[in-house]
């Protein structure tokens, strides 16, 4: 299966967890708009149909991979 880059999977499960928090619920205690989105774009990247393993599946990736180098992005691009 194909995961997307950590820096993705990071970069969503940031977002994903601010929204979660930030976002008021609905009248039915549902997440709000943002919070749905970025669980649905979690499981699109997992490869799973729950938020709560898509975000297991995206720490156990990051877990494994390795962490960013300061800077690493831009190594040997000339500005």
């Amino acid at each position: 299966m194909l995961m997307p880059h950590p820096a993705v999977l990071r970069r969503l499960l940031a977002e994903y967890e601010a929204a979660a928090v930030d976002e008021p619920a609905d009248a039915a205690g549902e997440p709000g708009p943002r919070a749905r989105d970025l669980a649905y774009t979690l499981c699109v990247s997992t490869g799973t149909r729950d938020v709560r393993r898509a975000l297991e599946t995206a720490r156990r990736h990051l877990a494994d991979a390795p962490e960013p180098v300061p800077g690493a992005a831009h190594a040997g691009v000339a500005d």
